[in-house]
């Protein structure tokens, strides 16, 4: 299983950027999915996440209401919307999923996976 993440780039305060994360290979099932953000020398931190039993979704304070997450169940992919975004948004941002493979023997495991950073840059 891979994640690809994207949709980075360079934007303007007040500004929008749609980030995309596509999960491939031999899924079974993705459980929750989310988004993370990393500043220069700090801990990866919660953005997003959505649990995909019931749709919920969960938001830092710093980005409710400005961040949206959603998901495109038939193409296993799932989105951050993010709009009047701000200098202090500029950070890598990461995807990541619990994601339910099957065994041989039809056995379920649930592992975490990461895509790779997508880095975000607002300018004032």
């Amino acid at each position: 299983v891979q994640l690809q993440a994207s949709g980075g780039g360079q934007v303007q305060a007040g500004g929008s950027l749609r980030l995309s994360c596509a999960a491939s290979g031999n899924i079974y099932k993705i459980n929750n999915m989310g988004w993370y953000r990393q500043y220069p020398g700090k801990q990866r931190e919660l953005v997003a996440t959505m649990a995909k039993n019931d749709g919920s979704t969960r938001y830092v304070d710093s980005v409710s209401g400005r961040f949206t997450i959603s998901e495109d169940n038939y193409k296993n992919t799932w989105y951050l919307q993010m709009t009047s975004l701000k200098p202090e948004d500029t950070a890598d941002y990461y995807c990541r999923a619990f994601i339910s493979v099957l065994t041989d023997s039809n056995a379920q495991i649930v592992s975490e996976y990461w895509g790779q950073g997508t880095l975000v840059t607002v300018s004032s």
